[in-house]
């Protein structure tokens, strides 16, 4: 196993400059589906709506962690994603990255807080996913 240099605190802030990032991600998203789904009031519209914002989030995680393995926040804050053994998450690895966060994340945050007690400072979703993050080394230029 890989083992990251990446402390709590740097993930952290990476989560909230993703956060903004995605702010805008959910913003485009709820636009197109405020002009297919005219009628705000009607009963299925609620779960529908959270449900298609789940899967739009879940796109731009699984596409970005599938396709070098950085989001842009990630890039920006040096970190990549990868499996326990240092290679490329695939599909099914990202996605059940993502599911597994989103599970820790709607329990009080607990996948998150994980991250404070463990060795090697891994969330709770890294390590039942098989993932880690990993400090990004700068390139020689």
């Amino acid at each position: 196993m890989l083992h990251s240099k990446i402390g709590f605190w740097r993930r952290i802030a990476s989560i909230l400059y993703e956060s903004l990032l995605l702010l805008g991600v959910i913003f485009v998203a709820s636009f197109i589906f405020h002009l297919i789904f005219r009628d705000p009031n009607a009963a299925y519209f609620r779960p529908l709506y959270q449900f298609y914002l789940l899967v739009i989030m879940g796109y731009y995680f699984t596409w970005f962690w599938t396709h070098g393995g950085q989001t842009l926040a990630m890039q920006t804050w040096k970190m990549r994603v990868v499996t326990k053994d240092g290679k490329p998450l695939d599909k099914r690895k990202a996605a059940s990255r993502y599911l597994l966060a989103i599970v820790g994340i709607l329990f009080f945050g607990i996948g998150l807080i994980w991250a404070l007690f463990d060795r090697d400072h891994q969330f709770l979703h890294d390590k039942l996913a098989g993932t880690q993050i990993i400090k990004v080394e700068d390139s020689a230029a």
